[in-house]
């Protein structure tokens, strides 16, 4: 089983997002035996945004400069890791009530026509189905328990809507708000997102046992 670990704050060890995504990925491997883990830090090996010399992948144009072939070859290496992976999990802070930039240039460079999703008569088809995407999500306020709040976030529903389109059904939240609202709201964020930990690696490694009686 391979396993892709993403993070994308850029506040180093200060970040809550990192805390939940070495603490899932560690409960990951925990339960499922023999999985291999790679690691990509979008803070330290930033992703570049799309620029016109690295739409090759969109436009089927041939490179014809060194640097088109520069692009072209992160976005296809930035792709294969991404469909080679069976789960990926993936820290996403709230940045100005969206994600952070760096993995939204991740997304951009993995979104690919014919690799991950296809148009067809009826609509747009996801082709990168049958993984598990466990994404910690972090917000310095408290916004999933109120309407207004719900419609500032545009986090976790950009997500899901992300990876919805690229055929992923099995996407999970480890959630952590309030990490800004005091020491005691931190506190209770992190228990609470440490029991969903559990839960989501626990539903897994079940899951999994079930399939190999069968």
């Amino acid at each position: 089983m391979q396993l892709l670990h993403i993070d994308s704050a850029i506040t180093g060890e200060q970040s809550v997002s990192r805390q939940l995504t070495a603490r899932t990925v560690a409960a990951w491997v925990a339960s499922h035996p023999g999985t291999q883990v790679q690691h990509l830090d979008l803070a330290a090996d930033v992703v570049p945004h799309l620029s016109a010399d690295a739409l090759g992948f969109r436009t089927g144009q041939a490179a014809e400069t060194a640097i088109q072939r520069e692009e072209n070859a992160l976005s296809e290496a930035l792709v294969s890791q991404f469909l080679a992976a069976d789960v990926v999990v993936i820290g996403a802070p709230l940045y100005n009530f969206s994600v952070p930039s760096q993995l939204k240039a991740w997304i951009d460079r993995v979104a690919q026509i014919g690799r991950t999703f296809k148009y067809t008569e009826t609509g747009p088809v996801g082709l990168a189905g049958g993984k598990t995407v466990i994404v910690a999500v972090t917000r310095g306020g408290v916004y999933s328990t109120s309407e207004a709040g719900r419609a500032m976030e545009h986090q976790e529903s950009y997500l899901q809507t992300v990876f919805g389109f690229f055929g992923i059904t099995d996407v999970r939240f480890v959630r952590a708000e309030g990490v800004a609202m005091g020491p005691d709201a931190k506190a209770q964020a992190l228990t609470t997102a440490e029991g969903e930990i559990k839960t989501h690696t626990a539903v897994a490694a079940n899951q999994a046992a079930l399939a190999e009686a069968a």
